[in-house]
């Protein structure tokens, strides 16, 4: 008996050797990629390339109206303004909810699908979806609220900026098939980095594992340090609210 226990123990701990010796592997699932539109969460509205840029794509007098629908329960509301706010707080910024006779606002919506946005102001009414999940998961973590309204603001993903090749390796060969097109990058005529570096930290940045095919990283950054930090929801980075703050002309 006492040499069957030992083997077997023997045997167990060598099979969680093994794990952990194992590399790192994981299917991306984040709702922020699985809606289907542009880069995951971005619709498309026919002049994506021009909105960066463009100053009319942004919110008129730094006032972004809003709806929240009603079948969205309290909870879940409180949490969409708490993200709100969080904007509010670091930025020139003010929302307000939108009257019955508000021409153009954020049509905070929570159906299936992912969590998505239009990009930049469009001077009608523009959905911005949040996939129903319990507080704090999915589309309803607090920082993936906050993403999806900066891109209502104008935010593109971060790893789409002109100079990414020098800080992260984009893996095609770990990419889904047809999903190539989501690690396209824009030219500097098109992103403007208001001046700030390429930033690993930042909100707006894809996690290592997007769209891979075989739970190996599809992004690597040229930093081995920043695996654990590209495609963090858990607060705006220092450069998130420059760029923010640049691109509305705050004080």
């Amino acid at each position: 008996m006492y040499t069957w226990w030992r083997a077997a123990n023997i045997l167990l701990l060598l099979g969680i050797s093994a794990c952990l010796a194992m590399p790192r592997q994981r299917i991306e699932t984040d709702p922020e990629l699985t809606a289907g539109y542009v880069e995951g969460d971005m619709v498309p509205n026919g002049k994506l390339r021009n909105i960066w840029r463009n100053e009319t794509y942004r919110w008129p007098d730094r006032t972004v109206y809003y709806r929240i629908n009603g079948y969205i329960d309290q909870e879940h509301r409180d949490h969409i303004v708490k993200g709100i706010r969080t904007i509010e707080s670091i930025s020139c910024l003010t929302f307000k909810e939108a009257t019955s006779d508000q021409p153009y606002y954020v049509n905070v919506t929570s159906e299936d699908g992912g969590c998505f946005s239009y990009i930049g102001y469009l001077n009608r009414v523009q959905q911005l979806n949040l996939q129903n999940y319990p507080i704090g998961e999915g589309c309803f973590r607090l920082y993936t609220v906050v993403h999806e309204f900066l891109h209502a603001l104008g935010f593109f993903h971060q790893q789409s900026a002109a100079n990414r090749d020098e800080y992260v390796t984009i893996v095609e060969d770990n990419i889904t098939e047809g999903m190539e097109f989501n690690f396209d990058k824009y030219s500097e005529e098109t992103v403007n980095d208001f001046g700030e570096e390429y930033d690993y930290g930042s909100v707006m940045h894809y996690g290592p594992y997007a769209f891979s095919k075989n739970g190996e990283m599809t992004i690597v950054p040229v930093n081995e340090e920043a695996v654990d930090i590209i495609g963090q929801r858990l607060e705006l980075s220092e450069t998130d609210i420059k760029k923010l703050n640049a691109m509305y002309n705050c004080p």
